[in-house]
């Protein structure tokens, strides 16, 4: 095969590896109603098993309620951190001292929309656990009961 011909066949090869690659790509990340659903299988489990139970699912690493870069995080209807799968430095700590690198006080705006609308995504920026790098990211939280709101949160890249 003349190397004109060998070239173009070549580059064609990548440019069809490099499209099949990128859905899988994006394959790797949650959606907004993958966070969501996450949420509710969280607070199916919780009112199923108790707190307790709950608890020790949440900080597991390699538990129900991780997949890809989705995990969930249990809060007091305070905002304390009841558990972490990632850091357990976390757990009883108050989300309200929470400051993103831009200095944006979204654990305080976690725990308000939780109290005026019990439901609600919040903006910030946040170190991704998948990836190692500062990400913008989205973080749903619902109100589950008196004592609890959960939250699970998307990277958008």
């Amino acid at each position: 095969m003349p190397i004109t011909r060998r070239l173009f066949v070549s580059a064609c090869a990548a440019v069809l590896l490099l499209f099949s690659y990128a859905p899988a790509k994006a394959a790797d990340f949650g959606s907004a109603e993958e966070a969501k659903a996450m949420v509710a299988k969280a607070a199916a489990f919780y009112k199923a098993n108790g707190m307790e139970k709950f608890l020790a699912e949440a900080s597991n690493p390699k538990g129900l309620f991780i997949d890809r870069d989705l995990y969930v995080v249990p809060y007091s209807i305070e905002g304390i951190r009841l558990a972490h799968p990632y850091n357990s430095k976390f757990v009883g700590t108050s989300v309200l001292d929470a400051v993103d690198f831009d200095g944006k006080e979204y654990g305080k705006e976690e725990v308000a929309l939780i109290k005026a609308k019990g439901s609600g995504w919040v903006d910030y920026k946040y170190t991704n656990p998948a990836t190692k790098k500062l990400d913008n990211k989205s973080f749903y939280v619902e109100k589950i009961d008196d004592k609890l709101f959960l939250g699970c949160g998307i990277y958008k890249h």
